[in-house]
């Protein structure tokens, strides 16, 4: 092949092109319009929380995590299979992290280890939707609230999926999106804190806004002038502009059908590589209508290597998702030690995410297809 074909990559068609051309062709680039209208439609998606467009999934995480009132001293609960963001934003929120293992069959946090983790000192147990299957986020809102705690979903890879009739980000107290070109919908760069608490919604909307408060009823001082604004708790400026909610807006009315196709591409890659003694399908459970962010194939460990290597140098893109968190020498220096979750070890030492985007061709499925079973599956 001369050129590398991506493990995922926008799906950008001339709609959004003009929804974008059109903001900058009026009088807002930043906060405006657009990114009322954007939460809006985000809030449909997420079964009606409410809904605060950020500026990254990271910045997603951070935002819901000062919501949550996490400080120093608390105690977060999470996967270690995920992007580090997961955990370092609840770090740097002033939290420990405590890792606990996931479900070999999906990814996905295990309840049973995510409630084994938890003291009194957890304030939030975070679970990932790993490549865009979502945990059962009842039974967890439900452990993490016999605990006093809060649960938050990492969302990042899953927007638009469903489990038992709930679309993700109406189950969690806080539920972070990404908006990442990689994603199941892009805003180029940008995130979202979604939740059915109008109070976290408000600590949230507040936090992004550098903390700033204009409600005349909640000012301290509300006769100095109709200029006047004041910040009661610090906040940062995490404000997703209306340009980008612009193409937020295109891309949420796609959604759907670039649901239907990654789920198509997924289908096509079980069908080819279920029941092969080399290789080993994705998980799923009971419920589920996935929007299918990655295809995380697991081959044989001792093999991962040299397979990764050589689809490679096929032309074909895969990529690992991910090393676990504690992995990271951050953590390591912070007396993290490998060993602590073996399943999610065992889970990354065999992984490979293969190709999975909607504007895939079914010929580039086939070619993928074709190559993974000459080099892995046999």
């Amino acid at each position: 092949m001369s050129r590398m074909l991506p493990y995922g990559r926008q799906s950008i068609n001339e709609a959004d092109i003009e929804a974008v051309a059109e903001v900058l062709r009026g009088d807002w680039l930043t906060t405006g319009p657009k990114v009322d209208e954007f939460e809006r439609a985000l809030s449909e998606v997420a079964g009606g929380s409410e809904a605060v467009a950020v500026t990254s999934g990271t910045a997603a995480l951070h935002v819901a995590y000062v919501a949550a009132g996490v400080r120093t001293g608390d105690e977060v609960v999470t996967t270690p299979l995920t992007f580090v963001a997961t955990a370092a934003a609840a770090a740097i929120a002033g939290a420990k992290i405590v890792f606990a293992d996931i479900d070999p069959a999906t990814g996905n946090l295990d309840l049973d280890s995510a409630e084994a983790a938890v003291t009194p000192r957890t304030r939030v147990v975070t679970a990932v939707d790993y490549a865009g299957l979502p945990v059962d986020s009842a039974a967890f809102a439900a452990m993490a609230h016999r605990h006093d705690a809060l649960f938050v979903e990492d969302a990042a890879h899953s927007i638009g999926s469903v489990l038992n009739g709930v679309p993700v980000g109406a189950g969690a107290d806080l539920t972070t999106f990404s908006f990442f070109p990689t994603k199941n919908m892009t805003t180029a760069e940008g995130g979202a804190v979604v939740s059915p608490d109008p109070e976290l919604a408000a600590r949230a909307r507040r936090f992004k806004g550098q903390g700033l408060v204009r409600d005349r009823d909640a000012l301290r001082f509300p006769d100095e002038g109709p200029w006047h604004q004041e910040v009661h708790d610090f906040g940062l400026n995490y404000r997703l502009p209306d340009v980008l909610c612009a193409l937020g807006i295109s891309q949420l009315s796609r959604l759907e059908g670039f649901r239907r196709r990654r789920q198509e591409i997924h289908d096509a890659y079980n069908g080819a590589f279920a029941g092969n003694p080399h290789l080993t399908v994705p998980g799923t459970v009971e419920g589920a209508a996935p929007a299918w962010h990655l295809y995380p194939l697991r081959v044989e460990a001792d093999r991962r290597k040299a397979i990764f290597e050589e689809l490679r140098r096929r032309g074909i893109g895969v990529q690992v998702n991910y090393i676990p968190a504690y992995w990271h020498p951050v953590f390591e220096d912070l007396g993290y030690r490998r060993g602590m979750c073996p399943e999610a070890e065992k889970y990354y030492s065999q992984e490979i995410s293969l190709p999975l985007f909607p504007g895939l061709s079914d010929e580039q499925v086939g070619m993928v297809i074709e190559n993974v079973l000459e080099v892995a599956g046999s």
